[in-house]
């Protein structure tokens, strides 16, 4: 009996089905039918009921698996305890990334990361969608935004305000705004996911020790479902767009975008890096969360230390 087998079957077990488990092993159905076979013919029972739409747990399955993700736990804790003693940081890294932080912030990073960690490969899915950590076959996600939902284990990196931003080219043409109401008179860049157009902007604002809120809808010129070009389009001068500090960093550091309305606020978020399990929390993620976490708070200092950002930005 394989090791591997078993692990192949544990997943059948967990998703209720070879394909999703498959999937998420990035094997082929076959290979995945042919490893619970495998296990079944050493032992000599089933161990899942089948029919033509579902699978579910035989009578015996439910005896065994049980204690076999108990033993699998503990083999994997033991390898962990091993690797921890001789400070190994080895294995395949399954991330998932948003597409401006991904292509520009995040991935260069993790280059780096395993420039000092050969043994370390990348997988990496770059997408605004939402992550399916079972249909993806993913570990990690570094994502904006804690995790909603309370199966899924997170840690925060740190907090990110968003700015009003837009190109110097653009502004000489068009004038630069210096309250809500100017930005009705702007070229509008919109975020777009799952055919919802962002197109509503949200500023507060302290006025004679009142806090004000104010709420402005720009003409949609451009709109896209990817972040980056959302950037690329401000950089490029088509108009005004609301970005991550951290997704934007590099474009005010050049000089190749203008945070705009400094005295109106916009909400931050937060970026997270999160797991579907604590098996997933290997020593090499926890490694590279610090290195997310100390990576992050440079960047965000130099923002701070050129007046882009205010101090309380670095605090935990």
């Amino acid at each position: 009996m394989q090791l591997e087998d078993l692990r192949v079957v544990l997943k059948v077990a967990e998703f209720r089905s070879i394909t999703a488990a498959a999937t998420h092993l990035d094997m082929q159905i076959a290979t995945a039918s042919a490893a619970v076979k495998r296990i079944e013919a050493a032992l000599g029972v089933e161990l899942f009921v089948r029919t033509t739409r579902h699978l579910r747990l035989s009578s015996a399955g439910e005896r065994y698996l049980p204690k076999c993700i108990a033993a699998m736990s503990m083999l994997d804790q033991a390898k962990q305890t091993i690797h921890n003693d001789l400070d190994i940081i080895s294995g395949e890294i399954r991330l998932a990334v948003s597409s401006d932080l991904g292509r520009n912030i995040a991935i260069p990073w993790v280059d780096d990361f395993m420039k000092q960690h050969p043994q370390v490969t990348l997988r990496a899915h770059v997408s605004d969608s939402n992550v399916d950590f079972y249909r993806d076959a993913l570990d990690i996600a570094l994502r904006y935004g804690a995790p909603a939902d309370s199966n899924l284990y997170g840690f925060k990196i740190c907090n990110v305000p968003r700015l009003l931003v837009a190109s110097p080219s653009y502004l000489e043409l068009k004038g630069t705004p210096e309250q809500p109401k100017d930005l009705l008179n702007h070229q509008g860049l919109f975020y777009q996911l799952q055919g919802i157009l962002n197109d509503t902007w949200h500023f507060s604002c302290k006025e004679s020790d009142v806090e004000r809120s104010y709420k402005i809808k720009p003409k949609a010129y451009c709109a896209a479902n990817d972040g980056d070009l959302v950037r690329r389009w401000c950089v490029a001068g088509k108009g005004v767009a609301i970005k991550s500090s951290l997704d934007i960093a590099n474009d005010l550091l050049a000089g190749r975008v203008v945070s705009l309305m400094p005295n109106y606020k916009i909400s931050q978020v937060e970026l997270w890096l999160i797991s579907p399990s604590r098996q997933s929390i290997t020593p090499t993620v926890r490694l590279l969360r610090d290195m997310f976490r100390e990576r992050t708070k440079a960047l965000l200092t130099q923002l701070v230390e050129q007046g882009f950002l205010e101090q309380s930005v670095l605090k935990e």
